[in-house]
């Protein structure tokens, strides 16, 4: 990303008090996640991010703002790439579902509410993907045992 475009990105985004970090030469943005979907509508209409390819949650395992949601931006016009983060609680992992924005990160958003726990408000269709409706874990947290929870769902025999 040439340095005018990323200070012109930089400045959109201050208003929401975005803040910046570089991963391996891609610029990419911690957002609240109160003004998250305020902040992806200016990255999508006036900076041209025009698609999300990629979302993906991650447990930090710390006490305070445990996990995370990472939204992978591109901009085909411009040939450039951008993350938006959004760091979450760790009591009640919850955002706004950016599906509302682009339609791609509906599937997603479930499959982060399915194995992570992460909840999306406003989302069209927050249901599990992999794992049981009634399965009350999440399997890709840190916390969750490396063998399964016991007579949860039964082992296949040998």
């Amino acid at each position: 990303m040439n340095i005018e475009r990323l200070e012109l990105l930089k400045s959109k985004l201050q208003q929401f008090e975005a803040e910046y970090s570089d991963t391996n030469g891609s610029p990419g943005f911690y957002i609240d996640k109160d003004s998250v979907i305020d902040a992806c509508r200016v990255i999508k209409n006036d900076l041209g991010f025009r698609s999300c390819v990629d979302a993906i949650s991650v447990d930090r395992f710390s006490k305070k703002l445990r996990f995370e949601m990472i939204y992978n931006l591109v901009s085909i016009e411009h040939n450039e790439r951008i993350f938006v983060k959004v760091r979450l609680d760790t009591k009640s992992p919850a955002m706004q579902s950016l599906s509302q924005v682009w339609d791609s990160a509906n599937w997603y958003e479930r499959e982060a509410y399915d194995l992570m726990g992460i909840n999306f408000e406003n989302h069209p269709d927050l249901r599990r993907m992999y794992m049981p409706e009634a399965y009350e874990y999440h399997p890709l947290r840190k916390d969750f045992p490396l063998m399964g929870i016991p007579d949860s769902i039964p082992l296949p025999n040998k």
